[in-house]
């Protein structure tokens, strides 16, 4: 190692856990990471080949190395997070969160109000959230207000200055939807039952409630008071109809994380829910950009330890799509079947929602991100050298044997570009032989990109199975391209994927962006050659039709098609429209020729 000072630093690192900071020779810091044995994993950087480039190019800029000696595993995660977000290093993933999310507080007072915040003030009051949309908060106010009655003003509700009768009853006592509390209408004992209620509802336990609304409707109905009983009935309906809407599992689930992640060559999606008796309470996904090529296990357990501070969760168990470590303290589930695979499978399907949506407001927003993406994710997938930004494709149209033809199209950064489409009538290759024409094609198409200098594609795509791939490749080794250019061959029927020299072929997720392109490009192809083929047995058939009229050349049958547009309408022309176009003899003999058939 040339840096001595590194060196050194290397080999009196610590066997225990911990966290690293890599500094450039400037002092500027360019990674932070965490270990459960700091000299195993920081030597690791530097004696192991790293495929990925950046983090060759990150090893290179690397002249000194800080390390804090830890407890445990979960300080680690715990001090990483922290500094990841303080310093922002170049090579992290970025977790970022400008947002300020809403509240609601049950303020410290005599006669607690309800009502949402963004600004936590540490006075005694409790918050509870913070909720990921306002919606969520409106919606729970609106049910809280509809089943009790609380004051919505801000007077200082002391017991002397309400004995004093400091206050008068407002609109809202009117209206009945306060009781009165300023003017001593209503005890403090009767308010704070129903903020006692309130809390349990906002924890997602409304058992208590629906348990004491009945009651009390069992009183009044047998006291008669059928008026009383249909309010608290109409708070009951209110009440079961919220928690139908949000309880999704068995209530016993409660007080539970769950976490899950998707995620492509350049992002990862963390989706977040929380559970309490059985029902959501908070959904968040977070976003995080790759810098490194991190797993979806390192980046699972950043987002986790993110997520639990930014939502200050304090839940003691957490399920998991597959198995991490996350310390002491906190038990970890990888359900396997009902009710809890239920709600991981939930939060699945959020994270691949979110994805989607991201990404198609990115195809509208950023197009250029759009497109590194996909290029990234197409070489993977692939497995291809570089990204294939110019592909090519082919295909044979032949239908009934009849005037072979081949289309060529091109897509540039994973879009069609129309203007490159090249059409190809079969020149060497006698009757139907598909192997044969994609022979000659594909040498045509390269042999003149050759000749005129022009760019050569990343990859080329064959329509056919590996009959038309082998015919394909004799071309590429003719021009001696077969190891300049990356080539694979599409079967229809199973959408198999076969390589040069691989019997075995490639099969990708049906849903992936990757055969999605593949697809498009194979449907273009043969769109454009069908298109081609058709243009081109009715340019025969007419030409065929009008050729057989005696006295009549192929001059002839140009103007009229330019007049007319179609055979059938000079089939049912009349004879004085016929000798506006061709004169009387030409047109004579036309209008015979069909009159009399």
């Amino acid at each position: 190692m040339e840096n001595p000072t590194l060196d050194i630093q290397l080999k009196t690192l610590p066997k225990e856990p911990g966290v690293y900071q890599y500094y450039d020779v400037d002092g500027k810091i360019l990674y932070v990471g965490k270990a459960k044995n700091l000299k195993k994993r920081v030597s690791s950087y530097f004696t192991k080949q790293h495929d990925y480039g950046k983090t060759r190019v990150l090893v290179k800029k690397i002249s000194s190395i800080k390390h804090i000696v830890v407890n445990s595993e979960t300080d680690a995660l715990l001090l990483e997070n922290n500094l990841i977000k303080k310093y922002q290093p170049r090579y992290n993933v970025l977790l970022k969160d400008d947002k300020s999310y809403p509240w609601i507080c049950v303020k410290n007072e005599r006669f607690s109000r309800v009502f949402s915040t963004r600004r936590v003030i540490k006075d005694g009051s409790e918050y509870y959230g913070p909720y990921t949309s306002m919606k969520t908060v409106s919606t729970l106010l609106d049910l809280i207000k509809g089943l009790f009655k609380l004051r919505t003003c801000n007077y200082d509700l002391s017991e002397t200055k309400i004995v004093s009768g400091k206050y008068k009853v407002c609109l809202e006592y009117h209206l009945g939807n306060c009781k009165g509390p300023c003017e001593g209408f209503q005890s403090i004992e009767d308010y704070d039952e129903g903020i006692k209620a309130i809390k349990e509802i906002l924890k997602g336990n409304f058992k208590d409630s629906l348990m004491q609304f009945k009651k009390q409707m069992k009183h009044f109905a047998d006291l008669m008071k059928f008026e009383e009983a249909q309010v608290l009935k109409e708070k009951i309906e209110i009440l079961e109809n919220y928690q139908a809407k949000s309880t999704i599992v068995n209530p016993k689930i409660s007080n539970v994380d769950v976490f899950s992640i998707v995620s492509d060559e350049s992002y990862g999606y963390v989706n977040f829910l929380q559970l309490s008796y059985g029902s959501i309470i908070r959904s968040h996904t977070l976003e995080i950009k790759k810098k490194l090529q991190e797993s979806d296990k390192e980046l699972l357990e950043l987002a986790i330890i993110e997520l639990r501070q930014r939502f200050h969760s304090m839940s003691k168990e957490i399920y998991v799509p597959f198995k991490i470590n996350l310390g002491d303290g906190i038990k970890v589930y990888i359900p396997q079947l009902g009710d809890k695979k239920h709600i991981l499978d939930l939060s699945i399907r959020n994270a691949k929602y979110y994805r989607l949506e991201q990404l198609k407001q990115v195809k509208i927003v950023d197009p250029d991100r759009h497109a590194n993406r996909i290029m990234a994710q197409m070489k993977a997938d692939l497995r291809l050298k570089d990204e294939p930004r110019h592909i090519e494709c082919f295909d044979n149209s032949n239908i009934q044997g009849t005037h072979p033809v081949a289309a060529c199209v091109v897509f540039r950064n994973g879009k069609p570009s129309k203007k490159d489409y090249r059409h190809f009538n079969i020149k060497t290759v006698e009757g139907p032989d598909d192997f044969a024409s994609m022979e000659e094609v594909v040498y045509r198409r390269y042999k003149r990109l050759l000749d005129e200098g022009s760019s050569l594609p990343q990859l080329i795509i064959i329509d056919g199975g590996k009959g038309q791939l082998s015919s394909a490749l004799k071309s590429l080794d003719a021009l001696k391209l077969r190891k300049k250019i990356a080539i694979i061959g599409i079967a229809k029927r199973l959408e198999e994927l076969f390589y040069p020299e691989d019997p075995i072929p490639l099969y990708l997720d049906k849903k992936s962006e990757t055969l999605k392109i593949i697809q498009q490009l194979r449907n273009e192809a043969h769109r454009f050659g069908i298109e081609h083929h058709r243009n081109k047995r009715s340019k025969s058939a007419l030409n065929t039709e009008l050729e057989t009229i005696p006295g009549i050349g192929e001059k002839t049958i140009i103007e009229l098609l330019k007049e007319f547009k179609s055979v059938k309408r000079i089939a049912n022309a009349k004879l004085d429209e016929l000798e506006d176009v061709v004169g009387v003899s030409r047109a004579q003999k036309i209008y015979n020729y069909y009159h009399n058939q």
